[in-house]
């Protein structure tokens, strides 16, 4: 195994709209790729993909909650 640590990003929701999107593109690239791939690697997309739609429903939750927060006056100050 590997000593090789990820150390997390910090979140800027500034961008969730652009992570989104990206996320949806890498997943429909995927889906495509499926059709030419077998064994370990169609195993591997299939892992992938659950894991990128995780992220596209907390993407689009966080979304959904600073819109939300915005039209209730919200604002965030930097």
């Amino acid at each position: 195994m590997s000593d090789r640590r990820i150390t997390p990003q910090p979140n800027d929701s500034a961008n969730n709209e652009e992570r989104l999107e990206n996320t949806i593109g890498n997943m429909e690239a995927a889906e495509e790729a499926m059709a030419f791939a077998d064994g370990k690697e169609l195993e591997s997309i299939k892992k992938a993909n659950a894991r990128r739609k995780e992220s596209i429903e907390g993407l689009q939750s966080e979304i959904k909650t600073q819109n939300e927060s915005r039209i209730n006056g919200y604002h965030e100050y930097l």
